[in-house]
């Protein structure tokens, strides 16, 4: 995306009662969103409206949905769907997507986004766009799972570990990642009894102390192309775990991220790109005042 361009007018909301929001579709590394600039005007979404607007045949399809919203202490604030109608506390890609919509309507490197994941900095160098998604959450109760357990040794089968991000990861440490049934196994973990949430699933094979390879299933029922927080997860279980170090390239199907975990958070690095613009159907969604 070309430094300095500014968001349309349109992004903002046609004042007319008629027309649905305009949206812009954006990924990083194929995990995809619908990114609805709600500052100006609010947009109240329902279940069914998202899971419309999710919709791959009938609707426009995402991996998650993001609004952004104003906020008087930070950049904005955003909000995160599931396609299935679920809200998120996080999401990293689709964070970093917010991040560089915001920076380049106004040329700066740096915005501060507000989530359910909390205050989270974003920075751009060299064409990439970093995000700082916190501490990992590592007690039961944080992540959460049903009951008091040790997170890193799960009972389950294939030793499993769990993680928060915001949301809940389970992670297995498997030899061949391409080998893994993603939607079977995917599926059964997500639904797991001792996920209250429900869970990400992911599959990772560690290729070196300095690589891993990962592939995902996220809690709302897909396989993605990429997950960002699953990739936070994923190197943080690995690091804990002793397969490899703190500052790791993450291999997905859409990519690769580089997850760095500092003192000060999970910082995550990658590519974003700008799809297509368009305009949801009259009466999809409610646009208050």
């Amino acid at each position: 995306m070309a430094g300095g361009r500014r968001i349309s007018r349109a992004m903002r909301m046609d004042p007319s009662p008629r027309p649905g929001p305009v949206f812009l579709k954006m990924h990083g590394l194929g995990n995809d969103f619908v990114v609805i600039d709600a500052r100006s005007h609010a947009v109240a979404l329902s279940t069914a409206a998202v899971r419309a607007i999710g919709d791959r045949h009938r609707g426009v399809g995402f991996d998650q949905l993001v609004l952004i919203e104003a906020d008087a202490e930070v950049t904005a604030r955003l909000r995160f769907w599931n396609p299935d109608g679920s809200t998120a506390d996080a999401c990293g890609n689709g964070t970093r997507c917010a991040a560089r919509l915001l920076m380049d309507e106004t040329g700066a490197e740096r915005v501060v986004l507000r989530t359910g994941q909390g205050v989270l900095a974003c920075v751009a160098r060299d064409g990439q766009v970093s995000v700082n998604m916190g501490p990992p959450q590592l007690r039961w109760d944080e992540i959460p799972l049903s009951g008091p357990m040790d997170p890193m040794a799960l009972p389950l089968p294939g030793d499993p570990s769990a993680a928060g991000m915001g949301n809940p990861h389970c992670v297995f440490v498997v030899e061949d990642a391409e080998a893994v049934d993603l939607r079977a196994r995917g599926r059964e973990v997500e639904h797991h009894p001792l996920f209250p949430q429900r869970t990400n699933v992911e599959f990772v094979q560690v290729l070196d102390r300095r690589t891993i390879r990962m592939r995902v299933w996220e809690r709302g029922g897909m396989v993605t192309l990429a997950c960002g927080s699953g990739a936070c997860a994923a190197t943080v279980v690995t690091a804990l775990r002793g397969l490899t170090g703190r500052a790791v390239e993450v291999r997905l199907d859409g990519g690769s991220l580089w997850i760095d975990w500092r003192d000060d958070g999970v910082w995550m690095t990658g590519p974003t790109a700008r799809v297509f613009e368009g305009r949801l159907a009259p009466g999809l969604v409610d646009t208050p005042g």
